[in-house]
């Protein structure tokens, strides 16, 4: 038998989650569930399990086959593990297309993994929100995914300052192409692979990139000129574009419900999977020192269809991973004091009280919903307020013989040191008022 002790490190790209760091978790995933509940949109969830097929046919060869963990299992069957959520929903949908009550308006806040470098915002394992509405073809869904996605940042405090919403339509973007560089579909989407990653390559790459589709200075030059433009001057050099529609009806409503303030025209947001159609758009996050993309989504009509003949459900949906979120929140000052305002009680143990009055007191406490617990153990008084201070309990109460005998408790505050005498039975009233 080896010696060699087992590591207690994580596997790299994956993170323990410890009370503390789960306090802050269920916080935030709270106020995403309530923001997103009070807007009709209806919680699911998916395997974390699903055939390889799915994603090999409209996520895109990237994803599919460096950044999956994929397998073959017993059965000779080609797993992966979900490394985005939108292939599963669109299964989801598609198994009962003819039972569902559409529009759908559906969330999920699931775990996923990508095989890929870990960095800032990017791990290996991560949850991520998964927002989607199905059987709407209007621009009107776009308009409310666009809306959910900036009141979850709003419900946390955030104001028009901190983030922006940087807007595209690959529709538009695929008849603007096409124009400038007389290309078909196929030519348009290998131009969009270039354009997605212009911000992550050396200048000089992407020219000769662009070059090596054909794409001359002069040609380049007018692309170039659109990554500035507003969606006005944008969508005047197509005016037939149905995208250019799509782009014109949305931005219009996001100025009449006040919403524009938080959005931008941006001709250079693709969203680099294959299967995305119409509006696009990623979140950004405004502070120098955090200032990238931090998630997005958009229209993807055709999905349904890889799953049920001759289906037409359009969908449109967006993903947020919880570790830009988090960074996003502790940048701008959002994350709370979870030690403020939540009463926390520990009831000391003596041992001459009987047991099962601790557990008594105790349960009172519970049944009148006040966060409570027994120390369990032998130690000494002082002991068991060492205990509570570390532990976050804000509140101690104190029944020895002599308490107990006399019908009352003593309930010490740790915050302000102030003690006081509570009879047994007015205990829970005393914490509730």
């Amino acid at each position: 038998m080896s010696n060699n002790l087992l590591s207690t490190q994580p596997y790299k790209g994956t993170r323990d989650f410890y009370p503390a760091e789960m306090r802050f978790r269920n916080w935030f995933f709270g106020k995403i569930r309530e923001v997103l509940e009070r807007s009709a949109y209806e919680e699911y969830n998916a395997p974390m399990l699903e055939s390889f097929d799915i994603y090999a046919a409209k996520s895109g060869e990237e994803l599919a086959s460096t950044q999956t963990y994929n397998f073959m299992d017993r059965g000779d069957r080609h797993l992966a593990i979900r490394p985005e959520m939108t292939p599963s929903v669109a299964r989801m949908v598609a198994a009962k297309i003819y039972d569902l009550n559409m529009p759908l308006k559906w969330f999920a806040i699931p775990n996923m993994y990508r095989c890929e470098a870990p960095q800032r915002g990017r791990l290996r394992e991560f949850w991520q929100l998964n927002v989607d509405i199905f059987g709407c073809d209007g621009f009107e869904a776009d308009m409310d995914v666009i809306e959910s996605a900036i009141n979850v940042l709003r419900v946390f405090g955030a104001d028009e300052t901190m983030f922006k919403v940087h807007i595209n339509n690959r529709r538009f973007f695929n008849d603007v192409i096409s124009a400038i560089c007389d290309s078909d579909a196929d030519g348009a989407k290998k131009v969009s692979k270039i354009v997605d990653k212009k911000n992550k390559i050396p200048r000089e790459v992407y020219e000769k990139e662009m070059g090596a589709l054909g794409i001359d200075a002069e040609k380049l030059a007018k692309i170039d000129a659109l990554y500035t433009m507003s969606v006005e001057e944008a969508t005047a050099l197509c005016p037939d574009s149905v995208g250019a529609k799509e782009l014109s009806d949305l931005f219009a409503l996001l100025e009449e419900t006040g919403l524009a303030k938080y959005c931008v025209f941006d001709f250079g947001i693709i969203r680099g999977l294959d299967y995305y159609t119409g509006t696009v758009f990623e979140v950004f996050d405004e502070a120098p020192e955090n200032n990238r993309a931090m998630y997005g989504g958009g229209r993807y009509d055709n999905l349904v269809g890889l799953f049920v003949k001759n289906a037409k459900v359009s969908g449109v949906g967006y993903g947020m991973g919880d570790v830009t979120l988090e960074n996003f929140l502790v940048t701008h000052n959002l994350v709370p004091d979870f030690s403020e305002g939540n009463t926390k009680v520990l009831v000391a143990r003596f041992n001459d009280v009987p047991y099962k009055e601790y557990i008594a007191l105790t349960a009172s406490l519970r049944d009148a919903g006040i966060t409570s617990a027994l120390y369990l153990g032998t130690k000494k008084f002082g002991k068991q307020i060492d205990y509570a201070s570390k532990e976050g309990y804000t509140h101690i109460v104190i029944m020895g013989g002599s308490e107990f005998e006399n019908g009352v408790v003593k309930v010490k505050n740790l915050l302000t040191r102030e003690e006081n005498e509570v009879a047994i039975a007015e205990l829970a009233n005393y914490f509730v008022k």
